[in-house]
């Protein structure tokens, strides 16, 4: 019993240094094998994101005093001053009529700038109709036998028995203080129709519209 003990006590004092040194010699030699550089070790492959090299963004420097300070070179206006300066002006379909914006400068505008406020939806509050939603060409149909959806419709006015009729003169021959158009815009402020009581400026949406002089 006595020699057992004995031998096992010899082999844990002379195996434990060797026990030792052989796994500090495994944690180099396994990763790396046997070269210094570990040119041999037998490391996993290296897995690339998919996500790929991300472009450094770069912006487009703004003319301060070009198209970028104006809206793309257009003219700022309020919804009133736009008609009430077409109207004045002998409500032309293709000559160019003058108006200053808010911005006090002179601009040139023609009809296809007025006849966005009838043509598109959510401008004058959000949620709001186009006007010829309501006012188009079934004048049968058309809420006040309107149709504001083309020029001809629009100088032939309001109240029409028929497409071919003419109506009542919604553009006062001229004279915006005697419009319709006025009238039930921005004096009375009942059109759009359904307007939300404080939704529509006093002068109406403010839009891009023409160009300066």
């Amino acid at each position: 019993m006595k020699r057992d003990f004995k031998t096992w006590m010899l082999v844990l004092i002379f195996g434990m240094p060797v026990l030792f040194l052989a796994f500090i010699a495994g944690l180099y030699f396994i990763p790396c094998g046997f070269d210094q550089d570990c040119s041999q070790a037998a490391l996993p492959d290296i897995i690339h994101t998919p996500i790929p090299t991300i472009i450094p963004a770069t912006m487009i420097a703004a003319d301060a005093g070009g198209e970028a300070a104006s809206g793309s070179g257009k003219c700022i206006i309020s919804a009133q001053t736009l008609l009430e300066a077409w109207v004045s002006s002998g409500y032309p379909e293709n000559d160019p009529f003058e108006f200053t914006d808010a911005n006090d400068t002179l601009c040139e505008g023609t009809y296809k700038d007025v006849s966005v406020l009838f043509n598109e939806a959510n401008l004058w509050y959000p949620g709001a109709l186009a006007c010829v939603t309501c006012h188009n060409a079934n004048i049968a149909a058309a809420s006040a036998q309107m149709d504001l959806s083309s020029y001809a419709g629009t100088l032939a006015g309001s109240r029409r028995t028929s497409a071919d009729a003419q109506g009542n003169d919604i553009l006062g021959a001229g004279d915006w203080d005697a419009s319709l158009m006025n009238q039930q815009l921005f004096v009375l402020k009942l059109m759009p129709f359904g307007r939300p009581p404080g939704a529509v400026a006093d002068e109406g949406p403010t839009v891009f519209a023409g160009t300066p002089k």
